[in-house]
């Protein structure tokens, strides 16, 4: 997909509802709405808003209303000078009670491209000019897991904004410790994927990958190489049918000793998740779902030379960007 730059945001997780993120100095091309959540079986509807202001009865440049109690279909409007304008339809609800879903709108010069579960859902198109919306604002029957705006970032680059009430722990954090991210995105990437890291990994750069995990699913591996040689850097290896995330390396023809220990496991089933895989000068900091999972030290010390990134095994990605 053309429209899809570095990400300009952090994620915003679990948030309580109505939940509102904001949008500072608009939508533009390129940039993408990214959420996830799960639909309790008693819902009724939900909506996601992109509203032109956070006060009530501003503008609303796209309405998206998933609505179960008045036959399993979307609405989708807008709201301009204090009145609704004409409902679209969306019939066919890609929507399940009891189950996760992941929800992208992908902001074109033209329309939105609206996505659910990796399948094309839906174009809206512009009736509201997009640099226009102020606020993405989420409410009604569901749980919302993740809010990620992509791209358009505040800093410059791909830079990242961060909202003064944002990620739970990152309100103190200096500047030169924010993560580093300069690639574009890959939506829904085929599995085995490999990607080179232009220039490799430095300090601070920071790898993001969201995916699911299937049903029957067995294992799948996330693998930080280098060069063209075998050796792997840094190996993690969710093992679902024995529920636990192996982490190791594999130098000079050899695995190391393996490490297991963690206090939560992310890898379920039927579930999205969102790793950040963050390389320092002495170790990976890894979190998973915007929660410390583990660290593990560098075995191997020349950090700047890996260079390439490999996913394998039973998972669905729905991007990765570094």
């Amino acid at each position: 997909m053309a429209y899809v730059p570095a990400p300009g945001y952090y994620p915003i997780y679990n948030p309580p509802l109505p939940h509102a993120t904001p949008v500072a100095g608009g939508l533009r091309p390129g940039m993408s709405i990214y959420v996830q959540g799960m639909v309790p079986h008693h819902t009724k509807r939900f909506r996601v808003n992109f509203s032109c202001g956070p006060q009530k009865g501003a503008d609303i440049a796209l309405h998206f209303n998933p609505r179960f109690d008045s036959g399993d279909k979307i609405v989708l409007n807008s709201f301009q000078h204090g009145k609704w304008a004409k409902e679209e339809h969306k019939p066919n609800m890609p929507f399940h009670k009891g189950q996760h879903f992941e929800l992208v709108f992908i902001v074109t010069p033209e329309d939105y491209q609206i996505m659910v579960n990796g399948a094309p859902c839906y174009v809206f198109r512009h009736r509201i000019p997009a640099d226009r919306v102020q606020v993405v604002d989420v409410d009604g029957d569901l749980e919302l897991q993740s809010l990620n705006v992509i791209g358009g970032g505040m800093m410059g680059g791909g830079g990242m904004y961060y909202p003064q009430h944002g990620m739970p722990g990152m309100q103190n954090m200096p500047p030169t410790s924010l993560p580093m991210m300069a690639s574009p995105a890959s939506f829904h990437p085929q599995v085995p994927y490999v990607a080179n890291i232009p220039g490799g990994l430095t300090s601070k750069k920071t790898v993001v990958v969201k995916g699911s995990i299937p049903q029957g699913a067995k294992s799948f591996c996330i693998n930080f190489k280098v060069g063209r040689c075998k050796d792997i850097a840094l190996h993690i290896n969710p093992r679902l049918n024995e529920k636990i995330v192996v982490r190791n390396s594999f130098l000079n023809g050899n695995w190391g000793q393996e490490e297991r220990e963690l206090t939560l496991n992310p890898f379920q089933p039927g579930q999205y998740f969102e790793l950040s895989i963050r390389c320092g000068n002495g170790r990976f900091k890894v979190f998973a779902n915007g929660q410390p999972l583990f660290d593990y030290n560098h075995r191997f010390r020349e950090f700047q030379q890996i260079d390439t990134l490999e996913i394998n095994g039973d998972v669905v990605l729905s991007y990765v960007q570094f």
